[in-house]
């Protein structure tokens, strides 16, 4: 049975951690363990659709400006409400977004079946979370011990070869649930000479179309669960208001606040989480 509090914790919980290098799906996992929910029945996953729905809205609300001007009907902008003028000319293109999201997509779409079979068990996605962390700190090790030359200092200084990079190297998290998609892109960005400001930045607008793709395609999957009408409408909406609003904090508070919160914090929440994930999930 779903109750309503339950949607506004699964809400925060998507809200603050689809974007974050945490692993939503670790959190996801761990949330419905501790809410009682030993396997997500049908309407779980129809909510859960619904709520990274409203994350998605809450990103593009962020990158309104530099959606618009890649897609050629604006100008360049900055975004709205940072202090930080991130995008300064109009190099970013549809090119460089295509080379961000293809490899990821394809590799998705490939092994969809295999992903959705043993991907979301439980001992993979605390592995994930371990490997995760190791590789998002040894990126930035290496990126604050000079071993990149830093060429792309905002989203528009990126080259198609690094948005290529950043592609390829995002297909680990596109095929190990819990990897975290928001961290695979930063510190790939970083081991391309990419600042750190301009591969966050980067990451979650390309989350825009590959979390558009990666929804519409489980909306589809699970279109009878909308149509059988056995989830309540209320729960939805609370799960969606919560999930954008966060979402959209989160996501202007990081960017605001980026310098302060280097990749190895994040590193060591992962292997707090991953014990956590060991003793109420794998014990």
């Amino acid at each position: 049975m779903l109750h309503w509090f339950d949607s506004i914790i699964l809400g925060i919980v998507e809200g603050l951690t689809e974007f974050l290098p945490v692993s939503s799906t670790g959190h996801m996992i761990l949330t419905n363990k501790l809410l009682g929910y030993e396997e997500a029945p049908e309407q779980l996953k129809t909510f859960e659709i619904v709520i990274q729905f409203a994350a998605i809205l809450a990103i593009a609300l962020v990158y309104r400006d530099k959606i618009l001007q890649v897609l050629g009907l604006g100008k360049a902008q900055s975004v709205r409400g940072l202090s930080v003028d991130a995008f300064p000319k109009r190099g970013l293109n549809l090119i460089h977004v295509a080379l961000g999201i293809v490899p990821p997509l394809g590799i998705a779409y490939l092994f969809r079946d295999t992903i959705k079979e043993i991907g979301f068990h439980p001992a993979p996605v605390l592995w994930a979370l371990v490997a995760g962390g190791i590789y998002m700190w040894a990126a930035e090790a290496l990126y604050d011990a000079g071993k990149m030359k830093r060429t792309a200092e905002t989203m528009d200084d990126i080259s198609y070869k690094q948005a290529l990079l950043i592609g390829v190297l995002q297909c680990i998290s596109a095929v190990w649930p819990g990897f975290s998609r928001s961290g695979s892109t930063i510190a790939a960005g970083m081991l391309g000479g990419v600042s750190y400001r301009a591969s966050a930045d980067f990451s979650f607008f390309i989350a825009i179309p590959i979390m558009t793709a990666a929804t519409g395609y489980e909306l589809l999957s699970n279109i009878d669960n909308f149509r059988s009408g056995d989830i309540d409408l209320g729960f939805l909406l609370t799960g969606f208001i919560v999930s954008f609003l966060v979402a959209w904090i989160v996501v202007v508070a990081f960017l605001k606040a980026l310098q302060k919160f280097k990749l190895k914090y994040f590193a060591w929440y992962r292997f707090v989480l991953a014990a956590l994930f060991y003793f109420f999930i794998m014990r």
